[in-house]
């Protein structure tokens, strides 16, 4: 989420200008190449959809606020039992958002399937209501079209041939939270987008294979900046990956590119998200004026995936993985 934990935004220069050389290499003027695509504006953002008092809800829900306290970063059986469930959850919510992911839905019909989604698996959608320093978040899913890093709001804009979008499931079950996102194609998408994408689902690979016992963070960091760079593709600093349990956010903080000053060490029974935002142009971000929604300096499209992790002896077990994997962007970008 929104880098409440990892510091401030940057905001810095706008969009190329239209004489400029595009962002994605093609050798074209930016207003002949991407200059319509990488525009993507706020649309209409339907009223708030209301949860039912039947499903357990975090305490944010209903206009409360994040209640914080101390959670052990090593969790108890209990609460890695209870995470293994709701992560599946999360999981199978994610997956079941791809078939939806044409041109001509909105990110708002998105959202209402995700919605009703949670509640059907008696789940509250964790990230509806969260409090933020403008708005507290209006929607149950987020949704980031093209160069939004993340945060994005769904709303009416319809999605567009060519562009890609990522999506952001976290849900509240039996009192703890499974997170995880992928990035979709919507129809035909140009070379380099599907290599962004697929460049970002293998930094997400990366990390995993990084977050072993013994290692500290910043591993899990070089691991994923070391193959986004070596690719010539960029590494988003201001938002990381958290701590999850029985909070949305603990205090660990996973950045997914290389930090000296992050020298504790992965012990088995952790839980945390590693998310990777990679892009295209700059790696700098500039915040909307809705307080959530953030989107790269130049326009330059921009990929995320993300799993919630247990630590256990030997390495890092997926948590957010769906019940069947067919057809899932996870395993579909692994070849």
């Amino acid at each position: 989420m929104r880098a409440i934990l990892a510091g401030t935004l940057v905001a810095m220069s706008a969009l190329p200008k239209a004489n400029d050389p595009c962002w994605c290499g093609s050798g074209s003027k930016f207003k002949r190449c991407h200059k319509k695509a990488t525009t993507v504006e706020p649309g209409v953002v339907s009223p708030l959809r209301p949860v039912p008092n039947s499903i357990a809800k975090p305490t944010w829900a209903d206009g409360g606020f994040v209640e914080r306290w101390d959670e052990p970063h090593v969790k108890s059986s209990d609460v890695i039992a209870r995470m293994r469930r709701t992560a599946v959850e999360a999981a199978d919510t994610l997956a079941s958002l791809g078939a939806l992911c044409n041109p001509g839905t909105t990110t708002e019909e998105i959202d209402a399937f995700c919605h009703q989604s949670a509640i059907d698996r008696n789940c509250y959608p964790s990230p509806l209501e969260y409090p933020g320093h403008v708005a507290p978040f209006p929607k149950s899913v987020c949704s980031s079209v093209n160069e939004v890093i993340c945060h994005g709001i769904p709303d009416d804009r319809q999605l567009e041939n060519g562009d890609i979008l990522n999506l952001d499931v976290t849900l509240f079950k039996e009192g703890v939270h499974g997170d995880t996102n992928a990035t979709f194609f919507i129809g035909d998408v140009d070379s380099l987008s599907r290599e962004l994408v697929k460049v970002t689902r293998d930094c997400l690979a990366k990390g995993i294979e990084a977050a072993v016992p013994g290692n500290p963070f910043n591993e899990i960091g070089r691991a994923i900046q070391t193959h986004a760079e070596q690719r010539n593709f960029g590494v988003v600093r201001d938002f990381v990956g958290h701590g999850i349990g029985e909070q949305f956010h603990t205090d660990l903080q996973i950045c997914h590119y290389y930090n000296p000053s992050q020298t504790q060490l992965i012990e088995p029974g952790m839980t945390f998200t590693i998310e990777p935002m990679i892009t295209v142009g700059s790696w700098k971000a500039k915040m909307w004026q809705d307080g959530w929604t953030s989107s790269t300096v130049d326009g330059s499209r921009t990929a995320q995936f993300e799993h919630t992790l247990l630590i256990t002896d030997d390495g890092a077990e997926i948590l957010t993985t769906p019940s069947d994997v067919t057809g899932h962007p996870y395993w579909e970008l692994a070849d």
